[in-house]
């Protein structure tokens, strides 16, 4: 499979190549009728035109589907879809050679009960990849953490009965929610990670939470630059596990 994709790209390569050497020459010996402006504006327009091609054909043959099953951190809360982190992850992934079908399931105020009630439908989508990142809101309520580990390992193993492979991102809570609580709260995913053997991004908020140029106004959700470091965090294992189940590993 390896092979039948780098083929692709490489005759993707060459035919742009063929494409950019043939606009060179043209370039060179331009219609004496054209203007110096329309020339260059002619291999601005075929240089886009080259790029928009090359980003439809990636995303025409994806070699996985991934899911993000999440509340407003992946919902992206108050910014363009294309800033959320699952937007950027996903471009990051064509750009590295491993186009994905990126669906975003990221439901504002969703819990980890929520996000079991719903997973079956998801799932319906065939992904290969479901990135779990809930639990936030039910620990800012104070919901028992034994009732948000029960919730996820429903969802984990509903995820691998349906032959998706979960990947857990492990969430934290502010002090303000007590030392005890705090810590069980994030113990519990790295339990969860150990118990199922899962793909797993501890700590996945500790850069971007509590630090007021990465968040809104309200202290609790990534604004832009925060997202693109949550995509930082998430990329090298999103990364690891695409191409383990698309087999380009």
């Amino acid at each position: 499979m390896r092979a039948a994709l780098s083929l692709s790209l490489c005759a993707l390569i060459l035919a742009l190549t063929a494409c950019g050497d043939a606009s060179g020459d043209e370039l060179s010996r331009p219609d004496e009728r054209a203007g110096t402006s329309d020339v260059l504006a002619r291999g601005e327009a075929t240089a886009a035109e080259q790029t928009a091609a090359a980003r439809a054909a990636v995303e025409a043959h994806p070699v996985a589907t991934v899911v993000v099953l999440g509340d407003s951190i992946s919902a992206g809360l108050h910014l363009d879809e294309d800033e959320a982190f699952p937007a950027l992850v996903a471009a990051r992934l064509a750009a590295d050679g491993l186009p994905v079908r990126m669906i975003n399931a990221g439901v504002s105020g969703d819990t980890s009960a929520g996000g079991l009630r719903r997973v079956d439908w998801l799932l319906k989508q065939r992904p290969h990849v479901l990135v779990v990142e809930l639990g936030g809101n039910d620990g800012l309520r104070g919901q028992p953490v034994t009732e948000i580990s029960a919730n996820l390992s429903g969802i984990v193993e509903r995820a691998r009965a349906a032959g998706a492979t979960p990947l857990l991102l492990g969430m934290a809570l502010p002090a303000s929610m007590g030392p005890d609580y705090v810590a069980e709260f994030r113990d519990a995913y790295a339990s969860l990670a150990e118990r199922f053997e899962l793909a797993f991004v501890p700590g996945f908020m500790d850069d971007v939470g509590g630090r007021p140029a990465l968040n809104l106004a309200d202290g609790l959700h990534p604004n832009a630059a925060g997202h693109a470091l949550l995509a930082d965090k998430l990329y090298p294992e999103l990364r690891r596990v695409v191409a383990e189940v698309s087999g380009l590993d």
